[in-house]
């Protein structure tokens, strides 16, 4: 993502998008540059048109999503917490042996 946040910064400043500006983008901000992903990216950003993009994904309006607040748990003592984590835990290795069992039996008929 740090690559693509370059070139959309390159390209509102107005300066070229090449991948000396973009190193030196990517390097001003202390992020290690990979060759290979830089000169993929310069070839691709040449392919297409910026603006075009940037017109098409803020064209299309986004409903926020409404979601309601889950109610907070009471606080409970740090033991009790910890014997249900415990009891929990067992639980969740419970089921997984024997969804292993059954796995394997499925495998060696």
């Amino acid at each position: 993502m740090e690559y693509v946040y370059a070139v959309l910064l390159l390209h509102a400043a107005k300066k070229e998008i090449t991948e000396e500006n973009v190193r030196k983008v990517l390097e001003a901000v202390g992020i290690a540059v990979d060759d290979v992903r830089l000169k993929a990216l310069v070839a691709a950003v040449k392919e297409i048109n910026i603006d075009e993009i940037i017109k098409s994904a803020t064209a299309t309006p986004i409903a926020p999503a409404v979601v309601p607040a889950a109610p907070q748990p009471a606080a409970q003592p740090a033991e009790e917490r910890k014997e249900e984590e415990k009891k929990e835990e067992e639980k969740k290795e419970t089921v997984s042996e024997e969804q292993l069992a059954e796995g394997l039996a499925a495998l060696f008929g």
